[in-house]
């Protein structure tokens, strides 16, 4: 076989595999599903009890990590409670985990004061912390589909119009 037929070949092989994986990105992108399945967790709330994700099977969920001691963490607590207000009667809900390293006085107290209006969990021995990935800083956000995907992770300030966007396409 001639050196010509070969590169044709190969050119179109390329060509081939790189529609497929534009394809699939682009499906991935459209169905807005995540790239990974939530990991499971349970544990018990600050009044507590007993949370877990399975809880939220077929509804989607944020999870947020934070900690009493994170300036980010703590201007972000009105604009959660106010996704929370918006969402929460169509079935969207929040866990706000607190950092092991947080006394949890001090996260009950912090929640009482700022009027936490969702679901606060304290990481007492920094577990669900190590189950989400190692989460270490904070804020670290993830937002699970109602088919319990994250198709959201940011560390640091989170994007609410993003993640607005997606509440109202998966709540309408």
């Amino acid at each position: 076989m001639s050196k010509l037929k070969l590169d044709r070949k190969a050119a179109i092989g390329g060509v081939f595999i790189i529609l497929v994986l534009i394809a699939v990105g682009a499906a991935w992108i459209t169905t807005g599903d995540g790239v990974r399945e939530a990991p499971g967790f349970a544990a018990s709330n600050l009044e507590g009890e007993a949370v877990s994700l399975d809880d939220y099977d077929g509804r989607p969920v944020l999870i947020s990590f934070w900690a009493t001691d994170c300036p980010e963490c703590i201007r972000e607590i009105p604009t959660l409670n106010e996704l929370h207000a918006d969402f929460r009667d169509r079935g969207f809900d929040i866990v706000a985990i607190a950092m092991a390293h947080d006394r949890e006085s001090r996260v009950r107290s912090m929640s009482e004061d700022r009027e936490i209006a969702y679901t606060v969990i304290h990481d007492e021995n920094g577990d669900l912390a190590s189950t989400w990935g190692g989460v270490r800083l904070t804020p670290t956000t993830f937002l699970v589909s109602p088919r319990g995907r994250i198709v959201y992770q940011k560390l640091g300030e989170p994007d609410f119009d993003q993640i607005r966007d997606h509440l109202e396409r998966w709540l309408s």
